[in-house]
This record gives structure tokens, C-alpha cells and sequence, in this order.
């Protein structure tokens, strides 16, 4: 519950007291800390979460630069202003990313999203959406919506672009899915490193789930949580104007370490779109969990999606020195010679023995 700030609190008459110079410092305190959010009771009377602030960005958007002292970082074309944060302007070949400074080593956690998706094109002439990261890198362009391929984390994409559909147009073919999408469309990817974002196909391949959101120059606030608890991954939306969450995907045994930042991208390329960032807060949840939970819900170092494998990660073999190349081609040709001799050997005495019987 939030802190009572009416002046009718022990807190309002000590600070009547205070001087003007101490009055400054309190004031410099608060706007460093903020007042801190209390608990609040969600879900079923067992958990409680708790405003992450180290972790979290809302106007006026202080912490924001390129700094090492920075909460957030910006990357690429993304730029700060004051009512939201610029990812890419609504111009071609633009990229932009912020990300934050601070790994997070919570164990259950909700991050809430505040964005804005609008621009001049019309119907399917814009693109290409924005997507938001919990991953082990940060700060790594790349043709994700901005981001590396081949990450290791989770990935959400607001998609509003239907690559697959356009080029089955494109070739004249009837374009025919197994499951039809409608878009934009928000979809969900776990990796390891080992798989790649297959973007002509608006990652169809390695989707854990997904919906339609129409979310494109909408007049009221649209808004995106990721909720992360025991194993559990819940994605909601709420993009109708009507402050309710809505289901999108929902994904049990979910295993993602701790220790990885969160981000958001965005790219445009022919097409293009304004991707705003407005807020991003994320709430630790507490979590009641029972023995057995405790020894399942173990720290994990890769991550997976229990009943759904991914490849596994392999180093790369050392290259060979020119000696272990001699060696190996000198035993293969006497290993090759040997069994030729053997060969030999017992190819004489069949024949003797075929002989014997003929006399």
C-alpha cells in the first residue's frame, strides 16, 4: 500500500520543522529514491510484488544516457523525449534499443509495458514492430528488431509486419498456414543461443505461443506484461482501453537464469512506423513455494522449455597442429596396410582349404 501523503502524518510535522537547507536534501533524497511503492497483493492471496526501481524507467526519465553511470542505456537512433522514449522514428532503416545497466537477479518477477505503436502507413505499409528482452547480452544490434540473433534469453515481439504472408503473395501462391495469424501479433521466443530468429517467416519455427493485438494508432494507453513465476511464463495485454488484462500466451516449465538484463528494440526497414517506449516497471513477486518447489525451482545456467528441445550449444573443435595431422595419417595408412596384409592372409587359406576339398 502506498505511503498517506496528506498533512496529517508524524512525517508532516517533522518536515515543518526542517530549515530550508535540510528541506533541499530531503527534496534531492526523495527525487533520487522516489517514494518507494509498498507491496501489493496480486493473484490468489499468496504473492506480493514490489516496485523495482533499479529496474524500471517512467517520466521524466532521469538514469537514461550513455553513461556508465546511467541506469539505461540508449543504443542506435532511439532518443529521449519528454513525454516517451523515441526506439526508431517513423523513417526507413532505422534502429534503435534501450537497455538497462542492472542485471536482475530476481527469482519471480512482472514486467509492465507501456509503448506506443503509430505512423503514416496505411494498412500492411509499415513495420516492423518492437520486441523486449530478458537476455544474457545487452547493447548488441543486430536484424532481430534491432537485436542480436542467436540470443540466449527470452525475447517478446510485437510484430506488426506479416513477412510470411507478403512473400506467398509475392510468388503468386495461395498463402495457406497451418494456424492463420492476423496482424500485428505478439509472439514469444526462448533460447539458448543455438537458434536462429527466422524472419521471413515471422518466427513461426520457434514460437511458444502468440495472439493478435491490434495495437497500431490506437487513441488510448496499450500496455504489455510478462509475468515470470515458479517456471510459469504469462504474457498479457491490455490494448482495448478498458484497464483489463487480457490472455495472450501462457507457457509452464519456462526455465530462464537470473542475472540477465532487460531491454527493448526496435528496427524499420523499407517500412517503417514511431515505436515508443512510455514505462517500463518491473515488480519482484513474492512467492510462497513449498519443499518440494524448492528443489525444482533451482537456479538454472541455460535457458529451456521443459518438453521442448532445443540444440544444444557445441564449441567448435580446435583446429588440428600439423604434427597430430602427420600422426593420424601415418597409423590410418598403417592400420590400412595391416588389415590389407590380414586380408591376404586369410583369403590363402580359404583357397588352400577349398582345394583340400576338392582332393
Amino acid at each position: 500500500m502506498a505511503p498517506t501523503l496528506g498533512p496529517s502524518g508524524w512525517w508532516w510535522r517533522w518536515l515543518r520543522g526542517l530549515s530550508a537547507r535540510d528541506g533541499s536534501k530531503i527534496f534531492l533524497l526523495f527525487l533520487l529514491l522516489g517514494f518507494e511503492q509498498g507491496p501489493r497483493k496480486v493473484g490468489a492471496g499468496q504473492t506480493f510484488e514490489y516496485l523495482k526501481r533499479e529496474h524500471s524507467l517512467s517520466k521524466p526519465y532521469q538514469g537514461v544516457g550513455t553513461g556508465s553511470s546511467s541506469l539505461w542505456n540508449l543504443m542506435g537512433n532511439a532518443m529521449v523525449m519528454t513525454q516517451y522514449i523515441r526506439l526508431t522514428p517513423d523513417m526507413q532503416s532505422k534502429q534503435g534499443a534501450l537497455w538497462n545497466r542492472m542485471p536482475c537477479f530476481l527469482r519471480d518477477w512482472e514486467l509492465q509495458v507501456h509503448f506506443k505503436i503509430h505512423g503514416q502507413g496505411k494498412k500492411n505499409l509499415h513495420g516492423d514492430g518492437l520486441a523486449i528482452w530478458y537476455t544474457k547480452d545487452r547493447m548488441q544490434p543486430g536484424p532481430v528488431f534491432g537485436n542480436m540473433d542467436k540470443f540466449v534469453g527470452l525475447g517478446v515481439f510485437v510484430d506488426t509486419y506479416p513477412n510470411e504472408e507478403k512473400q506467398q503473395e509475392a510468388q503468386k501462391r495461395r498463402y495457406s498456414p497451418g494456424v492463420q495469424r492476423v496482424f500485428p501479433y505478439i509472439s514469444a521466443m526462448v533460447n539458448n543461443g543455438s537458434l536462429s530468429y527466422d524472419h521471413e517467416r515471422d518466427g513461426r519455427p520457434t514460437e511458444l505461443g502468440g495472439c493478435t493485438a491490434i495495437v497500431r494508432n490506437l487513441h488510448y494507453d496499450t500496455f504489455l506484461v510478462i509475468r515470470y513465476v515458479k517456471r510459469h511464463l504469462t504474457i498479457m495485454m491490455d490494448i482495448d482501453g478498458k484497464h483489463e488484462w487480457r490472455d495472450c500466451i501462457e507457457v509452464p516449465g519456462v526455465r530462464l537464469p537470473r542475472g540477465y538484463y532487460f531491454g527493448t528494440s526496435s528496427i524499420t526497414g523499407d517500412l517503417s512506423d514511431n515505436h515508443d517506449i512510455i514505462s517500463l516497471k518491473l515488480f519482484e513477486l513474492t512467492v510462497e513455494r513449498t519443499p518440494e518447489e524448492e528443489k525444482l525451482h533451482r537456479d538454472v545456467f541455460l535457458p529451456s522449455v521443459d518438453n521442448m528441445k532445443l540444440p544444444e550449444m557445441t564449441a567448435p573443435l580446435p583446429p588440428l597442429s600439423g604434427l597430430a595431422l602427420f600422426l593420424i595419417v601415418f597409423f590410418s595408412l598403417v592400420f590400412s596396410v595391416f588389415a590389407i596384409v590380414i586380408g591376404i592372409i586369410l583369403y590363402n587359406k580359404w583357397q588352400e582349404q577349398s582345394r583340400k576339398r576338392f582332393y
